[in-house]
């Protein structure tokens, strides 16, 4: 399984991302002609080699030009565009929303792109007080914003993993300033965006990861781990825009999982982030539940399940109930919005703690046949049949399922 793994211990903005990913072999070139799908005119891309702490990598400036005149943005690395304010900062969400749209990036880089702008856009509605899409996004606007966040987008698609996981993350501490004036660190809209996520604080008085950044990550990581036992495969480096106390750096490695051996594995003790969409239903035809289970499974969700309640003016209702990775829940929201009578859903996020498992064939008087295991601190405490297979045994020999599973288990 090919694995990115984010190694956070300095935190993460959208310029050290692009850094990282280039250094660890996304192809500059690609990058900057997937951007210009945007056909956003006012800026550059500067891609250097830099050093912290004696650790060389990549940095990337968005040089913004305005009046003819060349800058770089400010050394906040928080994504912000703070003293060079133009027409670009006062972009809504709508307006990046169609920029993304009329692109011509391919579908996946589009979508993740609008998750992402979706992920700081609400944390920056609720932090303000206002409705989503009147908010200008003086930050979200800025052009840089918008190369950071469809950058990662289209860095993250072409290197096409099986899974993203990342370190706890390093937020830093003190204040700093944005449009709205003087902030604490880490900014309000940092912390909404990371809540139900493992983060630490305070290893330098400046901040280390800023809304773009944690809008990153909560998009596209679906485990946060500290204690790994991986393979590295390769690493690379994104240079921030301080030299301060710690390597102002973002890591990130391509990795394996390492398994001790082929048989002897130890449980995930770790938290797998996922999260349920749920609402209730008390006016809505039988009938069409097994048609929207099976459309959620077919869009991703790894759980659904129907639970009867009470609702009010007691009313028999139905709770529907969606276990699925971040990363899927808009579409979950999506199907429940255009297949049921719900005018609401609720979300919220839920850690799980899974046993390590592993497939194991086993030869039988029926043949050969698949038996699933799982380990509890190295050691096998259960293992189970596989449905399917038995199903598949009873009708081929015309026997009952009940006998297969009874002789199966005296074999094993």
């Amino acid at each position: 399984m090919k694995i990115l793994y984010y190694d956070c211990f300095s935190g993460i903005s959208g310029d050290m991302n692009l850094g990282a990913l280039i250094d660890l072999g996304v192809d500059e070139k690609y990058l900057i002609e997937e951007l210009d799908k945007l056909r956003l005119d006012g800026y550059e891309i500067k891609v250097s080699r830099g050093i912290r702490k004696g650790i060389e990598g990549t940095k990337v400036d968005v040089m913004l030009r305005e009046h003819n005149h060349e800058h770089s943005h400010d050394g906040n690395e928080d994504g912000h565009s703070h003293g060079h304010m133009n027409h670009h900062d006062h972009r809504n969400l709508k307006d990046i929303e169609k920029i993304i749209d009329y692109s011509e990036l391919s579908s996946n880089v589009k979508e993740l792109s609008k998750k992402m702008f979706m992920k700081v856009a609400e944390a920056e509605a609720k932090v303000h007080g206002k409705p989503l899409y009147e908010v200008h996004f003086h930050e979200v606007g800025a052009i840089d914003s918008i190369v950071d966040i469809v950058g990662a987008a289209i860095c993250i698609s072409h290197l096409n993993v099986d899974k993203i996981m990342s370190s706890s993350i390093e937020l830093g501490g003190g204040f700093v300033k944005c449009a709205h004036g003087i902030i604490p660190v880490p900014a309000p809209a940092t912390v909404e965006i990371l809540k139900g996520i493992p983060v630490k604080l305070g290893a330098v008085p400046f901040e280390t990861t800023t809304p773009t950044g944690a809008a990153i990550l909560a998009v596209n990581v679906c485990e946060f781990k500290d204690n790994n036992n991986f393979i590295v495969n390769k690493s690379g480096y994104g240079i921030g825009n301080r030299d301060t106390e710690i390597p102002n750096v973002l890591r990130v490695m391509l990795v394996e999982e390492n398994n001790l051996s082929d048989t002897y594995k130890v449980e995930n003790e770790d938290k797998v982030f996922e999260e349920i969409v749920e609402c209730n239903i008390d006016d809505m035809n039988p009938e069409l539940y097994e048609y929207i289970i099976d459309k959620l499974f077919n869009e991703g969700a790894l759980d659904v399940y129907l639970i009867p309640i009470i609702m009010k003016k007691g009313r028999p209702g139905v709770k529907i109930s969606v276990l699925c990775q971040a990363s899927k829940l808009e579409k979950m929201k999506e199907v429940l919005f255009r297949e049921t009578s719900t005018f609401g859903v609720r979300s919220f996020k839920v850690d799980k703690t899974m046993l390590q498992r592993e497939f194991v064939k086993v030869n039988t008087s029926y043949g050969e046949i698949n038996l699933k295991e799982a380990y509890y601190k190295g050691e096998k405490i259960k293992s189970k049949l596989e449905y399917e297979e038995c199903k598949k045994i009873a009708e081929d020999r015309g026997i009952s399922l009940r006998e297969v599973y009874e002789n199966l288990r005296n074999e094993i």
